[in-house]
């Protein structure tokens, strides 16, 4: 799975706990958005259900994109960055 989070938390602790959460499972390409790629669908569920017990659900707001690797290919962007990478790997 590839999938893009990017959030709108209101509180700074409150973001802060969720910005260590997603470094656990992606790399952050902005200050709210996080790529994360090559996750399994159980790790996508523990850390959604992780980051709605973080944040307040009346003030906050987190959103999930699962991106297919088709999409993948289509990402564009301007300025500094790179293509997310979306070759498989292995582990040795």
């Amino acid at each position: 799975m590839f999938e893009l989070v990017c959030f709108d938390i209101v509180d700074d602790r409150t973001r802060a706990r969720a910005v260590k959460i997603l470094k656990e499972y992606g790399v952050r390409v902005q200050k709210s958005v996080f790529e994360c790629g090559r996750i399994t669908e159980e790790q996508f569920v523990k850390m959604r259900n992780r980051l709605e017990e973080c944040i307040d659900s009346t003030e906050d707001t987190v959103r999930f994109y699962t991106l297919c690797k088709g999409c993948l290919k289509k990402v564009e962007f301007c300025g500094v960055g790179q293509r997310p990478d979306d070759e498989p790997y292995g582990i040795l």
